[in-house]
């Protein structure tokens, strides 16, 4: 039958230490501890691996997923115990919590730099937009020139406006009317796009503000500007201080990404093999002795490997596994149906997934 199971799964040692057992309460209550950790820490992995694809722009990323510098594969085809960092004799529990504890800081630290990041590039993004959006929005230093507006005047003063191009004519008929005190004929085009025309318009400070809510209740768009010689500079060297920012923290998010993938992922495979052991012992009682291994199924053999086992090792779950084994015999206590139709399987099997390439 070994020789069999060869023929649809890859086989590997998975060694899973002795460990002090406690009571059987104890490891009761730590067996629904470990389920809601597996999967707390299989999602820390995955997001981990997101932000890791999202930031190299990689959807292959197994090269780039390493694990005390091997690849995932080779970590847990040649899995050890890492008695450095986890001593075997401590409790179980403290063992767990010491995983789980490593894996929230994990956590913690790579929501911390998320979102610093993702503010900064936020930030980055705006600044962009006022560079390449249309003028309604885009930063007016260096379209607004000296000429077009009136300056170091105690009474006058001038307002940029955004006209969309279909309001054209409005403007043209409603700009000296909007309020008094407008300066007559002192509208003009200074700029267009696609989408918009650039109007200046010359009044009396007093009345800038109501001519501003006027010129808004008419769809125009009032641009916040005032002009000076140095925004240009200034704008330029805001962006280019944003950019190299937001540069610097995606290099240092994605090295740190990487690493702490590691670091999840390593304590992800050992918390697997915590379950193997408390699942072991409160299936088969004590004193410990079974065999972990790691089974790879070939592709789409899967069903192979799970009708092999059962054929071989049903007769571990007594009666439960031997109905189980029978798997396309009929099955008359209801019962037995019930146990087949919940996945149960007379050996402790867990699976671990880790495909983090999206094609």
């Amino acid at each position: 039958m070994k020789g069999k199971l060869a023929e649809f799964a890859e086989t590997y040692n998975f060694p899973v230490p002795d460990f002090k057992i406690g009571t059987l309460d104890a490891l009761v209550v730590l067996s629904d501890d470990l389920t809601k950790f597996d999967t707390q820490f299989e999602q820390s992995a995955n997001k981990i691996a997101d932000i890791v694809r999202a930031l190299s722009g990689q959807n292959q990323l197994a090269h780039l997923l390493v694990v005390n510098d091997k690849s995932m594969d080779d970590y847990v085809r040649n899995f050890q115990w890492n008695t450095m960092k986890y001593r075997t004799d401590k409790s179980l529990q403290e063992t767990t919590a010491t995983l789980s504890q490593e894996v929230n800081a994990i956590d913690t630290i790579m929501k911390t730099k998320l979102n610093t990041y993702t503010l900064n590039k936020n930030s980055l993004q705006t600044l962009q937009r006022k560079q390449n959006g249309n003028l309604s929005v885009k930063n007016l230093n260096g379209i607004v020139k000296k000429q077009h507006c009136v300056l170091n005047s105690e009474y006058l003063t001038t307002l940029i406006i955004a006209v969309p191009k279909s309001l054209y004519k409005q403007w043209n008929a409603k700009y000296e009317t909007l309020t008094a005190m407008v300066v007559p004929r002192s509208s003009t085009v200074i700029a267009e796009d696609d989408e918009y025309g650039l109007f200046t318009v010359t009044l009396f400070k007093r009345v800038a503000e109501e001519f501003s809510h006027k010129a808004r209740e008419e769809r125009f768009v009032v641009r916040d500007f005032q002009y000076d010689e140095d925004a240009l500079q200034s704008q330029q060297q805001e962006l280019d201080l944003a950019s190299a920012t937001e540069s610097d923290q995606q290099a240092e998010l994605l090295r740190l990404a990487k690493i702490n993938f590691g670091e999840v992922f390593g304590s992800w495979v050992h918390l697997k093999a915590l379950r193997v052991f408390v699942e072991s012992v409160l299936r088969y009682g004590l004193p410990p002795d079974f065999t972990s291994v790691a089974l790879v199924p070939r592709p789409k053999l899967e069903a192979k490997v799970d009708e092999t086992l059962l054929a071989q090792y049903g007769r571990l779950g007594g009666v439960h596994g031997q109905a189980v084994s029978s798997n396309h015999e009929d099955i008359l206590d209801h019962d037995l149906q019930s146990v087949n139709d919940s996945n149960y399987r007379p050996y402790v099997q867990f699976e671990l997934s880790f495909d983090f390439d999206r094609s």
